[in-house]
């Protein structure tokens, strides 16, 4: 009987070691990122920026006398992906169906866009190839271009995230018709325009934004991830069921950011962009 009795309490006993440990890992890591990076908001947003972004200060748009942590292309792909999926997550009501042919068509075509606008500023940017460049670059079209980008992550991934996590799975559409992606579409081409304006009022909580959403992006990626290394797909039914999981996934998103900032940062010895340009 006491063998019965204890026999319960053992994966509970592991799985709260296993939190212990997690929560230990992620805030020591936290911990001293924090400590190594530039001081301030706007210098840990920089920290996050610099693992993933060449933070060229031409390619970018500026906050008072500093660039954005994130150049205007970048900035505009993760502040279209949070605000995407975000009000998919309010819109959606866990719809885990894919969006139907026209509308899919649609974010490839943004794909497509980010792709000829990114090929177009690569070229400007080297005079050898100058000569295949069709437009001058400008940083509203890269913002404009990264935008949709953002939202054409956010709609693909949304239903794909919901049908790998929930246990019951909703097969409709998640942006089902036009009262889900006009206002989805709507938010992102007024996120661009507040961009814009260059009041300081607005952009200092856009380019904290920005940086937020590639950590959003990151840590669902990386949840998913560890999920299916684990294979616990279809096995929750609400976001509090992640919560240890998110944790999971934040904490191998700061990993990543912690590496590429050390290698990045040992090798050029400067939290500013690669190029003077």
């Amino acid at each position: 009987m006491a063998v019965d009795s204890e026999s319960p309490t053992k994966p509970r006993t592991s799985k709260t070691t296993l939190r212990i440990y997690l929560v230990i890992f992620t805030g020591g890591l936290m911990l001293a990122w924090l400590i190594a990076t530039p001081p301030g908001l706007l210098g840990k947003s920089d920290a996050i920026a610099y693992a993933v972004c060449h933070r060229i200060s031409s390619h970018s748009f500026y906050f008072g006398d500093r660039p954005f942590s994130l150049c205007a292309r970048c900035s505009g792909q993760y502040l279209g992906f949070v605000w995407g999926f975000g009000s998919q997550v309010l819109l959606g009501k866990k719809r885990s169906g894919f969006p139907s042919r026209w509308v899919a068509g649609g974010l490839l075509l943004l794909v497509l866009i980010y792709a000829l606008d990114g090929l177009n500023s690569l070229f400007s940017v080297y005079p050898s190839l100058n000569d295949y460049s069709l437009y001058q670059p400008i940083n509203s079209l890269r913002l404009f271009s990264g935008l949709g980008m953002g939202l054409a992550i956010s709609g693909f991934y949304y239903p794909l995230m919901g049908q790998t996590l929930w246990s019951e799975v909703n097969p409709g559409r998640s942006l089902a018709g036009t009262k889900d992606w006009l206002p989805w579409m709507g938010g992102t081409i007024m996120i661009g325009l507040l961009a814009l304006t260059g009041n300081p009022l607005i952009l200092y909580p856009l380019v904290l934004l920005s940086t937020g959403g590639l950590m959003v992006l990151l840590t669902l990626l990386y949840t998913v991830i560890w999920i299916l290394l684990k294979r616990k797909e279809n096995s929750f039914q609400s976001w509090r069921d992640l919560r240890w999981w998110i944790v999971a996934g934040f904490g191998t998103a700061l990993l990543q950011i912690a590496v590429i900032d050390l290698i990045r940062f040992s090798m050029s010895g400067t939290w500013s962009g690669f190029l003077v340009y």
